[in-house]
C-alpha cells in the first residue's frame, strides 16, 4: 500500500512540475480556486435573501459607490451580493452538467470502442444523431418541456453535450485496446469488466480530466444563454442577471455596471477553465507534450 501511495505522490509531483511551467494554466487554476472558494463560503456571510426583490436598500440602478461598490439593479439590490450568491448557481450547474456529460460520454465511448460489431454501430449512430442536432436549441426545448429547475437545466445541458466526449473516449479506447497487454489480459481470462475498468478507464482518465474542464466552461456558457433566453432554474445566476439587465433596459438607461459585471464574471471563469483545460491537455497528452 505504501509503495502505491509513493508512486502516486511521485506521479503527482511530475504532473505538477510540468503543469506549473504553463503560466496561463496556473493563472486559470488560481482564478478557479478563488471563484470556487468564494462560492463555497458565500452562505457564511450572506444568504438567499439578498436576491429577494424586497431586500434592496439602495436606489434603483444606482451607479457604483462606497455603499454599493458594483452598483444596484432595478430593485435596489446590491450587484456585488447578487454576483456572489449567483456564482453558486452558475458553478453548480456548470460542474454537475459537465459531470453528467462526462459520465454519459465515457460509458458510451468505452462501450463503442470495446464492443465491436452491432453494439459499436448503434452507439455511434446515436452519437452522430446527437452531433447533428443543435445542442443549444435541443437543451432549450428539453428545459422548457421538463420545467424550470436546477436539476432539469443540468439534465438538459448534460444530455445534449456528451457526443464529442464519446467520440474522444472511443478513439482512445481503440488505441488502448490495440496494445499487447490487452491481448495477454484476455488470454489470462480477463472479462469485459476487468479490461474496461482496470486497463481502459485508467488510460483514458487523463484525457477525460482535461476534457471535463473544457466541458464545465461550455456548460456555464450554455446555462447563461438559456437563462438569458428565459429558461432558468428560478434562482439567481449570472445568466439571469444578464436577462434582468435586458428586461429593465440597463443599456438604454446607462446602467453599464448591471451588464458589465455579470458578463465579466462569465468571461473570466470560462476563460480560466479554458486555460486550465488546455494546460492539462498539453501535460497529459504525450503527443501534444512532444509537440510543445
Amino acid at each position: 500500500m505504501s509503495i502505491a501511495w509513493t508512486r502516486r505522490r511521485l506521479a503527482f509531483g511530475r504532473f505538477w512540475a510540468s503543469f506549473r511551467t504553463h503560466k496561463a494554466g496556473v493563472a486559470g487554476l488560481i482564478v478557479l480556486v478563488v471563484a470556487v472558494l468564494l462560492a463555497l463560503v458565500a452562505p457564511l456571510f450572506i444568504d438567499a435573501g439578498v436576491t429577494n426583490v424586497v431586500s434592496g436598500t439602495g436606489a434603483k440602478l444606482a451607479p457604483p459607490s462606497l455603499h454599493d461598490p458594483l452598483g444596484t439593479d432595478e430593485s435596489g439590490r446590491s450587484i456585488l451580493l447578487m454576483i456572489w450568491w449567483g456564482s453558486r448557481t452558475s458553478l453548480l450547474i456548470g460542474f454537475l452538467a459537465a459531470l453528467l456529460s462526462m459520465v454519459i460520454g465515457t460509458v458510451l465511448g468505452i462501450a463503442a470502442g470495446h464492443f465491436r460489431g452491432w453494439i459499436s454501430a448503434i452507439v455511434m449512430r446515436i452519437t452522430d444523431w446527437f452531433l447533428v442536432l443543435p445542442s443549444l436549441v435541443t437543451a432549450l426545448v428539453l428545459a422548457a418541456i421538463l420545467g424550470g429547475s436546477t436539476l432539469t437545466i443540468i439534465a438538459a445541458i448534460g444530455v445534449t453535450s456528451w457526443p464529442s466526449t464519446a467520440r474522444l473516449i472511443r478513439a482512445q479506447t481503440l488505441a488502448v485496446e490495440a496494445r499487447p497487454y490487452i491481448e495477454r489480459s484476455q488470454a489470462l481470462g480477463g472479462g469485459h469488466w476487468h479490461i474496461t475498468t482496470r486497463h481502459v478507464l485508467p488510460n483514458v482518465a487523463p484525457l477525460l480530466l482535461a476534457s471535463t474542464t473544457l466541458e464545465v466552461a461550455s456548460a456555464i456558457v450554455t446555462e447563461s444563454t438559456l437563462a438569458f433566453l428565459g429558461v432558468s432554474a428560478n434562482k439567481t445566476s449570472w445568466g439571469t442577471m444578464l436577462r434582468g439587465s435586458y428586461d429593465w433596459g440597463a443599456a438604454t438607461s446607462g446602467a453599464w455596471w448591471y451588464i458589465l459585471v455579470p458578463g465579466l464574471c462569465i468571461v473570466t471563469v470560462v476563460m480560466a477553465f479554458t486555460l486550465c483545460g488546455r494546460a492539462l491537455e498539453t501535460v497529459l497528452n504525450p503527443r501534444l507534450r512532444r509537440a510543445v
